[in-house]
């Protein structure tokens, strides 16, 4: 089992590290424009489970040995996610999310408040956290309408895998602006972003 687990933090990268990051980055910052649209990403990373390989690629492009890491419960487990994010970005883990530059959220339902996270200060509201948060699909879930820069008049997503309260945790988001997280939600293929200007609603059924 070790020995697997070796190989599993060992291999997994991009096959070509800076194409293929600028590849996943190009999606990452295309989802943040336009937030609510859905971008494929086809340069993908193998990581020790529950981390999939959109979300893998997705820290292997913004994470460093600046950038602190936190990772929920499911990602942390038995420590694999954490040495292959070593391994391939250099990036530290942190055991406090109050520190973290990103965070890795393996299981959405879990996702909880947000002020656990850094969010900035009104002087520098760069300072704050960009949760990475797996969901199974992109749709499928409870309907969000989506409004603010970036969107024409409104959009709709529909992520299965968040808390049943999540438009009320984000609403707790806004009133921070400038301040608060930026969230990039990851499915096994693709992206969406919610930037801290976007503005969300629970579409009624």
């Amino acid at each position: 089992m070790a020995m697997q687990s070796n190989d599993a933090i060992v291999t997994g990268g991009f096959g070509s590290p800076v194409f293929d990051a600028q590849s996943v980055f190009h999606a990452l910052m295309d989802a943040m424009a336009r937030p609510g649209t859905v971008q494929a990403v086809s340069h993908r990373a193998s990581a020790p489970p529950p981390l999939g390989p959109v979300a893998a690629a997705a820290a292997l492009t913004l994470c460093d040995a600046d950038t602190p890491v936190w990772l929920d419960a499911a990602l942390a487990t038995d420590g694999a996610v954490a040495r292959w994010l070593g391994f391939h970005a250099g990036a530290p883990v942190t055991g406090d999310p109050a520190e973290a530059a990103f965070a890795l959220i393996g299981y959405g339902p879990s996702l909880g408040s947000f002020d656990r996270f850094a969010r900035g200060t009104q002087e520098y509201p760069d300072r704050s956290a960009t949760l990475i948060v797996q969901v199974p699909e992109l749709t499928g879930g409870p309907a969000l309408t989506l409004t603010g820069p970036g969107i024409e008049q409104s959009a709709t997503l529909a992520p299965s895998g968040l808390p049943a309260r999540f438009a009320a945790l984000w609403a707790d988001n806004n009133a921070l602006f400038p301040r608060g997280i930026d969230i990039v939600l990851a499915t096994p293929g693709a992206v969406a972003a919610l930037p801290r200007t976007t503005r969300i609603q629970a579409t009624e059924n």
